[in-house]
């Protein structure tokens, strides 16, 4: 169990937080450590907050290592495409070029970039 030791000044800005903070994903994280700092345990923190406990020790974790602030941090994975980095020299070459189906744009895409991806990502990418 990962023993934190809370001052009165550590769970005021708790109980603020836990309804105030604009992101819904940063509430559930003050609500347990508001949870610890009155002595619960794990097993009923996480019943209460409906997290697992190895997301509750991750809360913990974090808390102890970065303080409140680290808990307000919010990232979300966000993947990348490859092709964003050609996306001027392909919009610029569609534009001069049209393709009359997402399978022709797909190997035009191929034969320019030498990335090949099937024609649902590729129609991801024409859209945006």
């Amino acid at each position: 169990m990962i023993k934190i030791d809370f001052t009165e000044n550590d769970i005021k800005p708790l109980k603020y937080e836990r309804y105030h903070h604009p992101h819904p994903r940063v509430l559930c994280p003050m609500e347990a450590l508001l949870l610890k700092s009155l002595g619960l345990a794990h097993k009923d923190i996480a019943n209460l907050t409906g997290v697992c406990p190895n997301t509750l020790r991750t809360y913990l974790g974090e808390y102890h290592i970065g303080g409140l602030d680290k808990l307000k941090e919010i990232n979300f994975y966000q993947p990348k495409s490859e092709l964003k980095q050609h996306q001027k020299s392909l919009e610029e070459y569609f534009k001069k070029n049209p393709v009359a189906s997402i399978n022709e744009a797909s190997a035009k895409i191929t034969e320019i970039t030498g990335i090949k991806r099937s024609p649902t990502r590729v129609r991801e990418f024409v859209k945006s």
